[in-house]
């Protein structure tokens, strides 16, 4: 019951913070609309669990603080539902371009803020 909890108290949080963002990230990039928001709270997921597993990794990390940050802060700030509609949006409006954009920003950057979150846990 307690694990439950506290994924549950993490996935609001996160959730929270996704908000917030989405809020006050502007949705234009260029001045032509694309899903900004989304990116910058998925990069933001993938450093913050990146920084979590690369310590973990190398140190004793208490389950609590795993499964608070780890499984339930990052899991409701990232939002992949989020990223494949705005990802069908764009190209339901013809905008292959900025859907092949959002596609490769979101791999390419989650995987760098991964691993950037990984070296400065103290993994790689």
């Amino acid at each position: 019951m307690k694990s439950a909890l506290l994924v549950f108290l993490g996935g609001g949080s996160g959730s929270i913070v996704r908000y917030v963002i989405g809020r006050f990230v502007p949705a234009t990039l260029t001045g032509s609309p694309f899903p900004v928001s989304i990116l910058v709270v998925n990069v933001a997921a993938s450093a913050v669990l990146g920084v979590v597993v690369g310590y973990g990794l190398n140190r004793s990390l208490n389950d609590d603080v795993r499964l608070l940050i780890g499984v339930g802060f990052c899991g409701g700030l990232s939002t992949f539902s989020s990223f494949s509609n705005d990802t069908l949006i764009l190209l339901q409006h013809g905008r292959t371009g900025a859907a092949l954009l959002n596609i490769s920003l979101n791999v390419i950057l989650c995987l760098l803020a991964s691993f950037g979150g990984l070296l400065a846990g103290g993994r790689v």
